[in-house]
């Protein structure tokens, strides 16, 4: 039997696990001094464990381009999706500002935490690679997550987990691999961050979208549209 959770408890889980995928994801950058590796592992592990803990609740989308995702293809109410969108970004804030608290930093410090273009990468370029990073991610929340049938669905955070870590590991050199606008608005906005904000805000819901369109229709068109599962991520 399916539970069927209020939109309060939905709201509290997107705002916990998105508050702990900016905190852990800005402090591990600051405790393994910019090692891409263990920023990689550290995004990955977070997320992996909030989509395991909340999936069942609120969907675990935890990414403003997720919610998107939803609502462009009828699976999520617009009015819903707005909800999440805030509870979302209020939780991306509080992350980067206990950040600054615990380490006892100033908030123009966070700058370097923000997800900004490497050298030689044009804001284009950056698009791009944002994109395709944030089209594995939504690849495998599809095929994991809301298709019931997949293999890895009570685990779905497992192999979710994995796909922001490659994902870091693929464009993090050159964009910061924020694969998800909450994670770069959070330090933005602490900071004051703001150069090229239209690619961490473009890339990771187009690449999610395109993805999520992707496999609804070229792989289980049964899932799209609003007879799919509403309350899963």
């Amino acid at each position: 039997m399916t539970s069927v959770h209020s939109l309060g408890s939905k709201l509290l889980a997107e705002f916990v696990g998105t508050f702990f995928l900016i905190a852990v994801g800005v402090a591990v950058i600051f405790a393994s001094g910019g090692d891409l590796l263990a920023i990689a592992l550290g995004h990955g592990l977070v997320i992996g464990i909030g989509v395991t803990a909340v999936g069942h609740i609120s969907g675990a989308h935890l990414n403003p381009a997720v919610t998107v995702a939803m609502v462009v293809f009828r699976q999520q109410s617009i009015g819903e999706a707005l909800a999440y969108l805030a509870a979302q970004l209020a939780a991306a804030i509080l992350g980067a500002l206990v950040v600054v608290w615990g380490y006892g930093v100033d908030a123009s410090s966070l700058a370097a935490q923000t997800p900004q273009l490497g050298e030689g990468i044009s804001a284009g370029g950056g698009f791009l690679l944002e994109l395709i990073g944030t089209f594995l991610l939504g690849w495998t929340i599809y095929a994991v997550a809301v298709d019931r049938d997949g293999a890895f669905f009570k685990v779905a955070g497992l192999p979710i987990g994995f796909a922001v870590t490659a994902g870091i590991l693929f464009a993090g050199p050159a964009t910061g691999a924020a694969l998800n606008p909450a994670r770069w608005f959070g330090p933005a906005l602490v900071s004051g961050t703001w150069d090229d904000a239209w690619v961490w805000i473009a890339g990771p819901t187009v690449g999610l979208v395109l993805a999520a369109g992707a496999y609804l229709y070229g792989i289980k068109p049964r899932l799209a549209g609003p007879a799919a599962q509403p309350d899963t991520v």
